[in-house]
């Protein structure tokens, strides 16, 4: 239920983050030049499965969203190469997906979530937390990483897995929407003989 009005923006920030880097130009449209016509009719739409699970059960359109408008963006600056972090790696497979099926000219690179000392993922976000929630929040990547141990270690009962670092963060007093071990390439479940020791 995020406001979009309200959705920590740090473009003057961002900015002087880009220029240290040594970038020359920053293409930055607002709504109007996105959405001339007004409200968007016309979409791309990723496969089901990739879309509609995961984070997408719990966001229905997200990533019909993030794809409409990224196929815009591309289009307006027919970009060479174009960088997603691998925070949101579903979202990452969406365009990945776009990409491939629609024959777009893009090379597209994925770079490593981007981490605090305490293992939170940056996120502009984090500004909504309380300190007791900033406290606990890396809680989930130690979670991850548990379940991450466990299956390096030759655990294989991904459902059990699952269930059982559900129940872990529960404990703690988190609402937890899922944990899925998925293949990397696709999301889909992973069988037995695919969980990568």
């Amino acid at each position: 239920n995020e406001d979009l009005a309200t959705y920590p923006r740090t473009f003057e920030e961002d900015c002087k983050k880009l220029q240290q880097a040594g970038v020359d130009a920053v293409f930055h449209p607002d709504v109007a030049a996105l959405y001339p016509y007004g409200e968007q009719t016309c979409f791309v739409e990723p496969p089901d499965a990739l879309q509609n699970g995961h984070c997408g059960a719990f966001r229905p359109g997200h990533f019909r969203g993030v794809a409409t408008v990224v196929n815009k963006l591309f289009h307006l600056v027919q970009p060479d190469v174009a960088v997603f972090g691998r925070k949101d790696y579903q979202q990452l497979k969406v365009i990945e997906t776009m990409v491939r099926e629609l024959d777009m000219p893009v090379q597209l690179v994925g770079v490593p979530t981007q981490r605090a000392a305490d293992g939170l993922a940056l996120s502009s976000r984090n500004q909504y937390l309380q300190p007791a929630e900033r406290a606990e929040a890396p809680q989930l990547q130690a979670t991850l990483r548990e379940l991450q141990a466990r299956l390096h270690g030759g655990q294989r009962d991904t459902a059990k897995l699952e269930a059982d670092e559900i129940a872990r963060l529960a404990a703690r007093g988190w609402s937890v929407d899922y944990i899925a071990v998925r293949r990397q390439r696709d999301l889909h479940k992973a069988a037995a003989d695919e969980v990568a020791a």
